[in-house]
């Protein structure tokens, strides 16, 4: 895991200059607006790796790396209640985790599903491995590798928030990508 918090740090590095050489420049585009952009969809084939924008003439990062470079960051999908099923919006996003563990071959992550208080241990156990096991086929589908994935499910033994609200139960109704 050292190994790739090392790798992820320089990668960040060399994301962090490539944006001060973009800043730099002395044209009139600006990236202000393109991370607002992440809702539409696109269908360039980008893993999402940084380092691929290094051999760029411009030293710029385009609207997909950009896209995928946040769509990184969000690591936790939340589901609605007594629904295995991921939202729909979601899905975009989970595609460029699936390209990005398909393009990255020694990564592992771990999907830990979630459920929120309502209902019987066994049933909420039950339930968070079908909500993780939905995103485990919806990566594999997408080109990653089973045996970057593993899956585990703590039902409603780690809730992200406590209380009995309809605000509650959503927050914990949830898959986490946590990496390996």
């Amino acid at each position: 895991m050292g190994k790739q918090l090392n790798q992820f740090f320089k990668v960040s590095l060399l994301v962090v200059s490539l944006f001060a050489l973009g800043a730099c420049s002395s044209t009139s585009e600006t990236d202000d607006g393109s991370a607002d952009s992440s809702g539409q969809s696109s269908s360039s084939s980008s893993s999402g790796s940084a380092s691929s924008s290094a051999g760029s003439s411009s030293g710029q990062l385009t609207q997909d790396q950009i896209r995928a470079q946040a769509a990184l960051r969000e690591t936790v999908f939340y589901f609605d209640f007594d629904v295995a099923e991921f939202q729909p919006a979601d899905r975009e996003t989970l595609t460029y985790h699936a390209r990005d563990l398909a393009a990255n071959p020694s990564k592992r992550v771990r999907l830990e599903g979630h459920a929120d208080e309502r209902g019987t241990r066994e049933y909420n156990l039950a339930l968070g491995e079908r909500r993780a096991n939905g995103i485990l086929n919806y990566f594999i589908v997408n080109g990653a590798s089973r045996s970057q994935i593993e899956v585990v499910s703590y039902g409603e033994e780690r809730p992200a928030q406590s209380g009995q609200t309809e605000n509650a139960y959503s927050r914990n109704r949830r898959v986490e990508i946590v990496a390996r």
